[in-house]
């Protein structure tokens, strides 16, 4: 079993900056895949990015360019810098783990696809 703990998460201003971290524990050697959804009041949940093993990343079409994931190596500590803010990124941010990413956007940020969830971190953006 893999445990998650995210952490980061704040209030800042419409074109601020947050970083988001997630601490993984347990099972590590278990898991290839790592990634950042999240979940606005109302909506589904929705893909932000995925990392894996090998340090192939994915990215959500609605924050490429503006939030970038990267993880130690031991996979330990996954984070998530996101930059150029907007309220329609604020949303509860969760930190999920696999074994494997695949290869295809479309299944690599599907949420059901994911064992491993953190309890998640809150994010607004304020105008």
């Amino acid at each position: 079993h893999v445990q998650l703990v995210e952490s980061g998460g704040g209030s800042v201003q419409t074109g601020g900056s947050l970083r988001l971290s997630c601490a993984a524990s347990g099972d590590i050697a278990s898991i290839g895949c790592m990634g950042w959804f999240r979940q606005a009041p109302g909506k589904a949940r929705e893909g932000v990015a995925a990392i894996d093993a090998y340090s192939r990343r994915w990215y959500g079409d609605s924050v490429k360019g503006r939030f970038t994931i990267f993880v130690d190596t031991g996979k330990t500590n996954l984070t998530l810098r996101m930059s150029g803010l907007d309220p329609d990124d604020s949303a509860m941010y969760y930190c999920a783990a696999r074994k494997y990413c695949g290869g295809e956007t479309s299944s690599v940020l599907v949420s059901s696809r994911y064992d491993y969830w953190g309890q998640g971190t809150q994010v607004t953006v304020s105008s």
